[in-house]
């Protein structure tokens, strides 16, 4: 410190021979007293604001004094081999992303990712890793996405992803897995909200078809590029997502097995399977009883040994593996079977089967079961009205709409006022319509396409026949059909004294 407080002073001989107080007293400032706080950008690097980017520099160590003010940092492109707990001083608290691809990363050790809480995408592609521990990826619970494919992964420890409860995509393609790794969504504290699953390229020979069926996002996962077993139960799953259109079977057809547009592998019950089209249809029995549910496609007469499964709104049952403590249960010919029907057993059933066939998009593999009255359960399971609510309901709307016009009505044609009896007219007071605007003399107001013209009202007691000025002269006022009644015909005036009293 003594030694660059020197260099320092050293520097401030002006002209090369006296020295100048208030400069030296500012560069001592700016060498010993500015904010370690803000940090410069390290010499291998660039940075531009919040973003540090130290790629394709050959380094084989990470530089020690990065800014913590990044949200980005790019170290792609390097030699780094290992991720030490302390490759940084101080945790970064606005890092966003991180990218450490490119590199010949083959170590992540415990705690590494501690200094970085609040990170959302890390990029740790195309490196040497080949076990994922649990310590891997421990304090990146706000990670959600993750890229590791490219990697020489060949094990993933339980417990791996346990932190990464905000995790939505993960990209394993590209490494050396063999089984597929269904603890990523079963696991305790796992992530649950996984949407997006890429184990493509990789060493698989077989997936578990009914735990695939039963997760919640299925149109995420991307098998292709495996060597897996083409049987029964993997052509029906296959089937299955095509059907439903998923993008990972849709999108790369030509790099799946068991494709139901292809005439290789196995023959699964050609002799059971139907040519007619697969119609929805609705399936209603009263709680308590059994029923059965008959596979869409499948003939009664399918052989035994074929592997169906049903998707039911709870859970998977197959032909193979029932449980004799369930009440459903898949019979040999894959007709569903349900005992001791309960309300809750509503809603859309799939049946899962291989039948080497391509689908029209009218057709549906899939069934509606209601347990119970039409009225008080819907195909989902909902509660719907009967037809005599629809009935009520339709008839109070009319009614009110009836009531409506003849208020209108009213509100358009009733007199405003009582001629009072045996008098000279309303009381000095009444409203005129005019349906031709030419027709009537200045005075008068427009409202809606229509002239209203007001008569000065008379005093109570006073002579009717004597004179009295008009506000406005009506004597020439032709009207057409002012009362309802249509007791007034055209060509009258106001002066008519039939029409007056």
């Amino acid at each position: 410190m003594r030694s660059t407080a020197s260099q320092c002073l050293s520097g401030t001989d002006i002209g090369g021979s006296h020295s100048n107080p208030a400069s030296a007293a500012l560069l001592l400032l700016l060498c010993l007293g500015f904010p370690s706080s803000v940090a410069s950008c390290p010499p291998p690097c660039i940075c531009a604001s919040d973003i540090v980017s130290c790629s394709g520099r050959s380094l084989s160590m990470l530089p020690f004094d990065l800014p913590r003010y990044a949200t980005r940092l790019d170290l792609s492109h390097n030699n780094l081999s290992a991720l030490p707990p302390d490759w940084v001083p101080r945790p970064f608290e606005r890092l966003a992303t991180l990218v450490l691809s490119r590199n010949s990363l083959s170590r992540i050790e415990v705690n590494a990712f501690a200094v970085t809480p609040h990170l959302l995408h890390l990029d740790l592609s195309s490196n040497q890793l080949a076990v994922l521990n649990l310590s891997t990826f421990t304090g990146l619970k706000e990670l959600e996405e993750l890229l590791l494919f490219d990697n020489q992964i060949v094990q993933i420890n339980p417990g791996t992803f346990r932190d990464l409860h905000s995790l939505q995509k993960l990209y394993l393609s590209g490494n050396r897995l063999a089984t597929f790794p269904l603890g990523i969504y079963w696991e305790p504290g796992g992530p649950h909200n996984l949407t997006f699953l890429d184990l493509s390229h990789n060493r698989l020979s077989e997936v578990p078809v009914q735990s695939l069926l039963s997760l919640p996002h299925q149109d995420g996962i991307y098998l292709q590029e495996n060597p897996l077993v083409c049987d029964c139960a993997l052509l029906a799953l296959l089937e299955f997502w095509m059907w439903k259109q998923y993008h990972p079977v849709m999108d790369f057809k030509g790099e799946t097995p068991c494709r139901s547009d292809s005439r290789q592998g196995p023959v699964c019950s050609q002799q059971g399977a139907l040519d007619m089209p697969l119609v929805t249809k609705t399936y209603q029995e009263e709680p308590g009883k059994t029923f059965r549910v008959p596979c869409p496609g499948l003939a009664s007469s399918t052989q035994e040994g074929q592997m169906v499964f049903w998707v039911t709104p709870r859970f998977v049952v197959n032909s193979s593996t029932n449980d004799p403590d369930s009440r459903l249960r898949v019979l040999p010919n894959g007709t569903l079977e349900i005992q001791g029907a309960l309300v809750e057993d509503t809603g859309t059933y799939g049946c899962v089967a291989a039948r080497q066939r391509l689908y029209e998009s009218y057709e549906s593999v899939e069934v509606t079961v209601v347990v119970g009255n039409f009225s008080t359960a819907s195909t989902g399971g909902s509660p719907h009205r009967s037809s005599a609510e629809h009935f009520n309901t339709a008839f109070t709307t009319l009614a009110s709409c009836v009531i409506s016009i003849i208020l209108v009505l009213l509100y358009l044609y009733l007199t405003p006022c009582r001629c009072r009896e045996r008098s000279g007219g309303c009381g000095g007071r009444a409203i005129v319509l005019c349906s031709d605007p030419r027709e009537v003399e200045s005075g008068q107001r427009r409202s809606n396409g229509k002239r209203v013209a007001f008569l000065e009202p008379q005093a109570e007691g006073s002579d009717i026949g004597s004179p009295k000025t008009p506000a406005m002269n009506l004597g020439h006022v032709i009207t057409e059909g002012i009362l309802k009644n249509g007791s007034r015909k055209v060509g009258q005036t106001l002066t008519d004294p039939v029409h007056m009293a």
